[in-house]
């Protein structure tokens, strides 16, 4: 009974010290991040690449209803050989990824926030050629899906300087 109540105590104490530190949830009436979800329409995607993360950046914060902000994005990857057997085949692949975004203003187009984001993968090359050039599609989908995520964070942890 005694660490039930305890366990009541400090999460009434913890949720006191969050509030007196002036902590709001990024989703609360109040957090900077209600006015992300429905409302940032990332440029159009032109790549694979592309396309996968503005899905997962759909996912993510919803689809547009009213576009506050438009979201800009380049992203660049690269493909390093990790494993190289004696005869000079390749087994495994790394695959590195960055994205520069920009968060613009919807109506005026000015700049709000920019970021890069950075993250790495990798695949097996040692089956057949289809399970090599699966792994590596699923490789890109995996690295679009770590870099939207990563872009989502950051817009949310800066949510608050955004114009309302």
């Amino acid at each position: 009974m005694w660490s039930s109540d305890r366990r009541t105590l400090l999460k009434l104490a913890g949720a006191t010290l969050l509030g007196a530190c002036g902590f709001t949830p990024a989703y609360a009436p109040q957090g900077g991040g209600a006015a992300l979800l429905a409302g940032v329409q990332p440029d159009s995607p032109k790549t694979q690449d592309d396309f996968a993360l503005v899905r997962r950046l759909s996912e993510r914060l919803g689809p547009v209803e009213v576009a506050r902000y438009r979201l800009s994005y380049k992203i660049q990857t690269d493909v390093l050989g990790q494993a190289i057997t004696p005869d000079n085949a390749t087994t495994r692949y790394s695959l590195t990824g960055l994205a520069d975004y920009t968060l613009h203003d919807a109506g005026s187009d000015a700049v709000l926030l920019t970021g890069r984001v950075t993250s790495f993968t990798s695949w097996s090359a040692t089956g057949s050629i289809v399970a090599t050039q699966t792994a590596e599609r699923d490789a890109h989908l995996r690295l679009m899906r770590m870099l939207a995520d990563q872009i989502v964070t950051r817009l949310l942890a800066q949510a608050g300087s955004l114009p309302k």
